[in-house]
């Protein structure tokens, strides 16, 4: 347990377990809040760090993406260490990871749970010219040094959160906010992740659930969830968010992002590991807005005035 806890973040539950991996230049602070609401409904969650993140520049330039993903793969063999089945989820390229390890351990990973997956940056905070950045990103001289900064609304749509993490990007708190620029030649490895784990689609089997928000500023729905979800060879459920930014796990959405994977993981238990998980839980999953009026409805109709 204890490296689990140097690594990232770690909250001890029943015999399933929930590894949640954090985005590119992020930190596992992305998915604290997530990972503490899925461990009240008795998950054993584990939050890691990705090889090079949540210290300097120079860290991260040390990196490729092949070391993010056995960084990964490695606080997947911890996790697994402690718990008898196991889910993995990640945000952003950390979901693109999710999915390499679903395609690399497919008898292990049980499913997915997959938050704004970025295939491609095409959300409308993206600068329109964009797509000359592989252009760019070969040029000798200019592909070295080109960075690319992150700008409002910075992932984020609630504003007094957006102000609050903007706060501590800009004060230099790598291992709380991360950083605020990524270096052209960490991008390039993004895109090389991205194009590997593409190519696995039609194999990976694993159930995933896919959400996205439909005003995603960084990666749009089209090319992005909706692409994948017509590719993967598993099944599938989208949940498509309305009040969110691309930072889904922290955003004004996020207990109802927690939960929807909760009862999506729940989904995909026997009816013995169902009663563990629940035996472990501080308290239930709430019943889902839409299902609770179907029920108060029956009962209307069945009880009489």
């Amino acid at each position: 347990m204890q490296g689990i806890e140097q690594s990232g973040h770690f909250f001890p539950g029943s015999r399933t377990g929930i590894l949640l991996v954090h985005g590119l230049t992020g930190t596992p602070m992305e998915m604290l809040s997530v990972a503490k609401r899925l461990n009240k409904y008795g998950f054993t969650v584990s939050c890691p760090v990705l090889a090079g993140h949540c210290g300097t520049e120079q860290d991260l330039l040390a990196t490729r993406w092949r070391d993010w993903a056995a960084s990964a793969e490695q606080a997947l063999l911890r996790l697994r260490e402690h718990s008898d089945v196991t889910f993995v989820g990640g945000l952003s390229a950390g979901a693109v990871l999710s999915l390499y390890l679903a395609d690399l351990y497919p008898s292990l990973v049980r499913g997915m749970a997959l938050y704004s997956t970025t295939l491609t940056w095409d959300g409308w905070s993206i600068p329109k010219l964009s797509f000359l950045l592989p252009l760019v990103l070969r040029l000798p001289y200019v592909g070295k040094r080109y960075h690319f900064t992150e700008t409002f609304p910075y992932g984020i749509k609630n504003e007094h959160l957006r102000r609050r993490i903007v706060a501590k990007l800009k004060s230099g708190d790598t291992a709380t906010a991360g950083h605020t620029h990524t270096p052209g030649v960490i991008v390039r490895e993004l895109w090389r992740m991205v194009d590997a784990v593409k190519e696995k689609f039609p194999s990976i089997r694993t159930p995933a659930l896919i959400v996205h928000a439909d005003n995603d500023d960084i990666a749009g729905l089209r090319k992005n969830a909706l692409y994948m979800q017509r590719r993967l060879a598993g099944p599938t459920e989208l949940l498509r968010l309305y009040d969110s930014y691309h930072m889904v796990t922290v955003d004004q959405e996020r207990h109802l992002v927690a939960d929807a994977t909760a009862r999506f993981f729940q989904g995909h238990l026997e009816t013995e590991e169902y009663a563990e998980l629940t035996a472990a839980a501080k308290e239930p999953v709430p019943v889902p807005p839409e299902d609770a009026n179907r029920r108060n409805a029956r009962s209307a109709v069945a009880e009489p005035a």
